[in-house]
Formats: structure tokens, C-alpha cells, sequence
């Protein structure tokens, strides 16, 4: 075995207990053939005693060097010192031959495979000839005995050696995977955190930012209309006041992760003819809202990603367009939905909007980028069509789910009220 495979299984509790029982094995035995030549009164008696205690001292010192272990060369003098003792002790009694069991397995323990062989090898031979020599016969079973002794000391040893892999390879194999799996939960959880980060940053953009847009430009409206126009500031005053309140409740919903309070108050139709009248009342951009089709129960999550993007498409219209009029169209189809918003505005290069966080963004161009995540979410697509002077169309279409197709149809509110987090900020 090598110096790596010794030192690691020298540490594994099977192994300390068949050490255990190959030391006391080798006492055992000396111990025998010491006793029985004293009681047979062999003429050799004194001499076998002698010898036995030598090797039993010799071999005792063996686990407790530490060279032993490590050192192929120190071990193979120290199995050099047994043997010439055992071959001694094999010469003055036929008893000696026992001992060729357990020194094999010293030897494959000890010597690697190539020097381990040849070794078990030697000791057999010396066995045959010294039981053959004080027997003075050479018959089938005195070659057989130390032969097949040998081969199951090198079957045991190598099929321990064999399990001994497959269970190292399989704890190398564990310890991988454990790593592997620790690897995808970090990445698992690194993926849910940025997912979550671009959701609230989604909806913190289509409502609480727009909101408070909107906020702004209608105390800023109040602020010039004081102190010739007090009734104007006053209406002015009280649609923020109106917003504000409607931001509060998106805050919330932030926090028990509940439908929009618009959804809630009613149908998508119904909501988003609240958010066109109130986009209206807010700025100077008339908003038309018509839907096509039969009006079909959608998901939540599809509900929710259309009211964004028309939040977002409008706050657009009104922030960079300078378009007079906009018309938002909601079309029912048998596996599909879409929202089309279209205005007359200036229009602009698609392509050339900035990507957000770039230098060139300067905090805007997140709105485009937040309607086609949104979109991609829901498996849809989302289009951009627009130039200079031509105005602007952005089109979106989801698949309906097969669950959603059976829903009965809703009418829109016919008066439609002011919509919380009213004129939205550009989705920039």
C-alpha cells in the first residue's frame, strides 16, 4: 500500500480492530509454541523461549515507531528483523510455522502491493520447507496450508483495499455534491434577491414614483395659481392630496403583497378607464380607453403586468411626448390579450434609447426596460413602435392561460373615479 493509504487507514475504526486482533494473534501464538516446547521438555526448549521473546519484543516495538508507518524502507528492515527471527524460531520447532498467517498480513499492510507479493511469496516457501524439514515429508497438504493461507491474507487484503476505495470515492463523491448543492442554493438565492430587487423596483417605478410625479406637478400647478386663482390651487391641492392617499395604499400593498387597490376596486377594464380619466383630468393630454373583444377573467400577475405597463406607457406620453391626444385599447382574443397605447406625440428612435444604470441614461430609460421584463415574465412581447414626428405605439400582447378562458365577462365602471398614484412619472 502507499504511504498516503497507510496513514489514512490507520485512522478508520475497522482497521484499529483488525490490528488488535493480528497482535494479540502473534502473542498467541508465540506463546503457544514457547509453552508447548517446555512442556514437552524438548532438548530445544531454552532456545525456543529465548527466540520467542525476541521476536514477541522485536515485533512489539513495531506499532509504536512512527517511522514505521510512513517509511516504506524502515518497515521493510523492521519485517526483515521478524522474519530472521521467525525463521529462527521455524528451525528450532514446527510450531513457528503458524506464524506465517498473521506475518502476511503485516507484510500487505506495511509493504506496498509490489513488495508485499513477493515477500508473502518468500514467507510461504519458508514455511513449506521448514514444516516439510522437521516433518521430514513434503505431501499436498504441507504446500497447500501455507498456500492457501497466503492467498486468503492477499484476498482479504486486497478486497478490504478494493472496499476501501469505492467507500473513499463515494465519500469524495458526497462531499462534492454537498458542495455542488451548496454552490446552486447561493446562486438559487443571489438570483431570487436580484429577481426581487427588479420587481420592487418595477413597482416602486409604475406607482410610488409616478404618484408622487404627480404630487409634484399639482402642487407646483397650486403653487402658480396662487394668489390670483385660490379656487384652482385648492382643486390642485386636493388631487394631490388624492394621490397621496392612493400612494399610501400601493405602500401597503408593498408590504401584504396584495393586488393593486385598483384591481381590487374592480375589473381591468374598469381600472384602466379610471387611470385614462385621471391621467386626463391631470395633464393636458386627452386619453381615449376602449376595449375589443369579451372581456375575460385574466390572472392576477396578468392583470397587474397590463395596469403597470399602461401606467407606465402614459407616464411616458405625458413626461416626454408633448403629444395632445393618446389612445389606450384593451383586445380580448380567444388565446391572447393585448394593450396597445398610441399617441401623436413627437416619437423618437427606439433604438437610441440608453439602457438603464449606463452613463449615458442619467436615471432614465427604466421604464421601457421594466414594461418588457414584465412582458418576458408572463411569456409575452412587448413592441416599440415610433419615430421623430410620427408619434409613438407600444403593444403588448400575453398568452391567456387555459384556466382563465372560462371566466364571465365584465362590464367597465361607467363612472370611472380618480385613480390612486394618478399622473404617472415617464417610465424613464
Amino acid at each position: 500500500m502507499t504511504e498516503e493509504a497507510v496513514t489514512a487507514h490507520t485512522l478508520t475504526p475497522v482497521l484499529r480492530g483488525l490490528r488488535s486482533c493480528l497482535h494479540l494473534m502473534v502473542a498467541a501464538l508465540l506463546a503457544l509454541a514457547a509453552v508447548r516446547a517446555l512442556a514437552e521438555h524438548a532438548p530445544d526448549a531454552p532456545a525456543v523461549l529465548a527466540t520467542a521473546v525476541a521476536l514477541f519484543a522485536v515485533y512489539a516495538t513495531g506499532p509504536r515507531l512512527p517511522r514505521l508507518r510512513s517509511s516504506t524502507g524502515a518497515a521493510a528492515l523492521w519485517l526483515a528483523a521478524v522474519a530472521l527471527l521467525w525463521t529462527v524460531l521455524l528451525a528450532l520447532t514446527q510450531d513457528g510455522v503458524w506464524l506465517a498467517f498473521p506475518l502476511f498480513f503485516v507484510q500487505l499492510h506495511l509493504l506496498p502491493l509490489r513488495g508485499a507479493l513477493p515477500a508473502v511469496v518468500a514467507t510461504t516457501v519458508v514455511a513449506v520447507a521448514g514444516f516439510g524439514w522437521h516433518t521430514h515429508t513434503l505431501s499436498v497438504g504441507t504446500v497447500l496450508g501455507p498456500a492457501l493461507g497466503a492467498a486468503v491474507a492477499v484476498a482479504v487484503v486486497l478486497g478490504y483495499e478494493a472496499l476501501y476505495r469505492e467507500s473513499e470515492q463515494r465519500r469524495r463523491l458526497i462531499e462534492e455534491l454537498t458542495a455542488a448543492r451548496s454552490e446552486l442554493a447561493a446562486a438559487e438565492h443571489a438570483a431570487g434577491v436580484l429577481a426581487e430587487r427588479e420587481r420592487l423596483a418595477r413597482e416602486i417605478h409604475d406607482t410610488l414614483a409616478q404618484g408622487l410625479s404627480s404630487i409634484q406637478l399639482l402642487l407646483r400647478a397650486a403653487e402658480r395659481a396662487l394668489p390670483q386663482r385660490p379656487g384652482t390651487a385648492l382643486g390642485h391641492v386636493r388631487q394631490a392630496r388624492t394621490a397621496a392617499v392612493g400612494n399610501l395604499a400601493e405602500a401597503r400593498r408593498f408590504v401584504r403583497e396584495l393586488s393593486p387597490p385598483d384591481l381590487e376596486a374592480g375589473s381591468l377594464p374598469a381600472a384602466l378607464e379610471r387611470l385614462c380619466a385621471t391621467t386626463a383630468r391631470t395633464s393636458p393630454l386627452a386619453v381615449h380607453c376602449q376595449v375589443s373583444g369579451v372581456p375575460t377573467a385574466l390572472p392576477t400577475a396578468h392583470e397587474v403586468a397590463l395596469l403597470r405597463i399602461a401606467q407606465s406607457a402614459l407616464a411616458n406620453t405625458v413626461r416626454h411626448a408633448g403629444a395632445g391626444r393618446a389612445e389606450l385599447t384593451l383586445s380580448y382574443m380567444d388565446t391572447e390579450v393585448a394593450l396597445d397605447v398610441v399617441d401623436d406625440g413627437a416619437g423618437f428612435v427606439p433604438a437610441e434609447v440608453p439602457a438603464p444604470g449606463s452613463a449615458a441614461a442619467r436615471g432614465t430609460g427604466f421604464g421601457l426596460a421594466a414594461m418588457r421584463a414584465r412582458a418576458r415574465a408572463l411569456q409575452g412581447t412587448l413592441v416599440v413602435e415610433s419615430a421623430p414626428g410620427e408619434g409613438t405605439a407600444v403593444a403588448v400582447t400575453l398568452p391567456c392561460p387555459a384556466t382563465a378562458s372560462a371566466a364571465a365577462p365584465s362590464a367597465p365602471d361607467p363612472a370611472p373615479g380618480p385613480a390612486p398614484g394618478a399622473a404617472p412619472e415617464a417610465a424613464s
